[in-house]
């Protein structure tokens, strides 16, 4: 089950947590999250799984940021999340899409207990200018059945910025 718009304002502040948090956000069943005003580019044209790989800081002004196809952004959402007992999904705004532009690759998907701000795997099939604080996504909620674990990775919980792929991580041996 996906959770209602109105059900997302009920749950505001006990199993969901956006901050800061606009009621003209929310949708019939999602709430629209805004882009923050900085990307990550990596610095590298081949990446490494096993190692980690260095990227660059890109601001963007409130006049826009042209986007090249060809490039991956990460970015992230001004807003930051918590979600307790629902599994937290994001996901591109039609009208975004509309216009060429990816707003996650493939990490669409939240786990149950997840807390921070959310990066967005970015890439576009034509130039685009984008600009800060553009609703840029939305994110919904589905419930979950049976027992489970809430999400405690070290990798990207409680997170402040955006985070580069940490993947390299799993190939280090276990202390």
């Amino acid at each position: 089950m996906i959770l209602s718009g109105r059900e997302i304002l009920r749950r505001m502040g006990g199993d969901i947590v956006i901050e800061p948090f606009d009621e003209k956000k929310i949708n019939p069943n999602s709430y629209n999250l805004s882009l923050y005003n900085e990307l990550l580019v990596y610095e590298k044209t081949v990446l490494d799984m096993k190692k980690p790989n260095p990227v660059r800081k890109i601001l963007i002004s409130e006049s826009g940021l042209r986007l090249e196809p060809g490039r991956l952004y990460l970015g992230r959402t001004a807003e930051y999340t918590r979600t307790e007992r629902l599994v937290p999904m994001l996901e591109g705004r039609s009208s975004v899409g509309r216009l060429g532009l990816f707003i996650h690759i493939t990490a669409g998907f939240g786990d149950v207990g997840f807390s921070g701000y959310w990066t967005l795997e970015m890439f576009c099939t034509q130039p685009i200018v984008i600009y800060p604080g553009v609703e840029i996504c939305q994110i919904y909620y589905h419930t979950i059945e049976g027992d489970y674990d809430p999400y405690q990775s070290g990798k990207y919980q409680n997170n402040s910025g955006i985070q580069p792929s940490l993947l390299y991580r799993e190939f280090e041996p276990e202390e």
